[in-house]
């Protein structure tokens, strides 16, 4: 008896696997391409019973009792070494408890390319219908990559496509463990960081000035009435080439921002900072700085119920409190400030490989990932055959959020429950001295046991199944 589990292709493609061999139901073969169901067996020929949670005999029979996910989650496949992960995630730690319906997007970068990018917007789409995905890292594509993989341009970020699409917002909280300590001494509690995950220098035009001349920015109202320029620059003189660029942002999506982060302020009981700097930038940055304020009393009511606080900082202040502030708020940040000041975070509580990622958008739809890379280095080694110590951490809490946040959508205690369950077995893998090498420098377990790659995913599918 081989069990067996259904997986949904949303763009077509049959999912590539790593160790099992795939077989097509006789009736998918008449289905169309993008409604192509395939069934990949879960189980490793070199796998025992003792692998598999449920009950089995000496003939090789065996029962296998799964956790049902009552609705679909959208997967969005990756690059490199995350990739590789990904699959190993999967097939070790999901498949085999859980009977879930997978709605399978291929972004890999020579996919996309394939596609002119429409799988990003359909992957997007898809989870905007559906509620709820978990997204593999990607590259994004510069001239190396195009020249590496023989694209046909540079692909734009697929993150960035799909948040424009979902017009959400990105919270990213760091994963704190008893033996990682932060590094800024006066962090007792995880900080949170939301991004603005929308326009400023993500949406820019840009310009390289090669000979004397003005820049300019015109508004032509859409009512015919008179347009409105302002001289942003003359190239002129001893300065006759340059560079200059022209951004923008929406209120509606200032707004939505603003909307999502005081809802997840309220909802989690954390304070709420919002920087920019308006002291410069009297009309860009304090447009940001009165929507958040316009929102604020809107909704002063609920921040009182829920004992928080709003504060206004400009970010230079900002950075400076919060290297004394002992954390436990919601950061909210502009969309560059958000890129940057997310890694500082990460860096603070250990490293990327130990931050959770999702996105949100103002109608309760998610998108959870790893905050991190494609980690090429490591895909590298990997490619050769050499050993490598990849912390997949931040990718198993991107697949266990996404579970989570399902069961949450469908009331589904034990999907929810399943959910918990892969974070702590993760917790207490690392926290009991078994850990990826770029954390032992990290932790201040007495000996701790570095490993390679597979060898903490075998560790963490070991505590999980324990726990089950």
């Amino acid at each position: 008896m081989v069990q067996t589990q259904r997986l949904v292709r949303g763009d077509g493609r049959v999912q590539p696997t790593t160790d099992h061999p795939i077989t097509a139901p006789r009736s998918a073969l008449n289905t169309r391409p993008h409604d192509l169901i395939v069934v990949a067996q879960l189980m490793h020929q070199t796998r025992t019973l003792r692998d598999v949670p449920g009950t089995g005999d000496v003939e090789g029979n065996y029962t296998v009792s799964k956790i049902r996910v009552l609705r679909p989650l959208v997967e969005m496949d990756g690059d490199e070494m995350t990739r590789v992960i990904w699959a190993r995630i999967k097939d070790q730690l999901i498949l085999p408890y859980l009977d879930i319906e997978l709605e399978y997007y291929d972004l890999s970068v020579s996919h996309r390319d394939e596609t002119d990018d429409k799988v990003t917007v359909d992957a997007a789409n898809a989870t905007l219908k559906h509620g709820v995905a978990v997204k593999c890292a990607t590259i994004t594509p510069n001239d190396d990559r195009v020249r590496e993989f023989g694209l046909k341009k540079q692909w734009p970020s697929p993150n960035g496509t799909i948040r424009a699409i979902m017009d959400g917002t990105v919270f990213r909280k760091p994963i704190t463990l008893r033996n990682i300590p932060a590094a800024v001494k006066s962090w007792k509690k995880p900080i949170t960081i939301a991004r603005h995950a929308f326009g400023d220098i993500y949406r820019d035009q840009e310009m390289v000035i090669d000979r004397p001349g003005t820049v300019e920015l015109t508004f032509r109202p859409a009512d015919g009435s008179a347009a409105v320029s302002q001289v942003v620059n003359e190239f002129k003189g001893s300065s006759p080439t340059g560079i200059s660029m022209a951004m923008f942002n929406t209120d509606t999506s200032i707004r939505s921002f603003a909307k999502s982060c005081f809802t997840y302020a309220i909802a989690e009981r954390c304070s709420i900072w919002f920087n920019a700097k308006d002291t410069i930038s009297k009309k860009y940055h304090a447009r940001f700085r009165d929507i958040f304020a316009e929102e604020a009393a809107s909704r002063a009511a609920e921040i009182t119920a829920a004992g928080i606080t709003y504060s206004y900082y400009l970010i230079d202040d900002a950075v400076a409190q919060v290297m004394k502030h002992e954390g436990g708020h919601l950061w909210a940040c502009m969309n560059y400030d958000g890129d940057v000041l997310s890694d500082m975070v990460a860096a603070g509580f250990g490293s990327l490989g130990l931050m959770t990622s999702v996105l949100v958008n103002p109608d309760g739809k998610y998108e959870y990932e790893a905050a991190h890379g494609t980690v090429t280095r490591h895909f590298r080694r990997h490619q050769r055959g050499e050993e490598t110590s990849t912390n997949s951490v931040a990718s198993i809490f991107a697949w266990s959020g996404a579970i989570g946040q399902r069961g949450q959508l469908d009331a589904s205690a034990d999907v929810v429950a399943f959910a918990r369950a892969i974070e702590r077995a993760v917790i207490e893998t690392i926290e009991g001295g078994t850990m990826t090498k770029d954390l032992l420098a990290l932790t201040t377990t007495e000996h701790p046991r570095g490993v390679d790659t597979w060898a903490f995913m075998d560790a963490v599918a070991s505590h999980l199944k324990a726990s089950l």
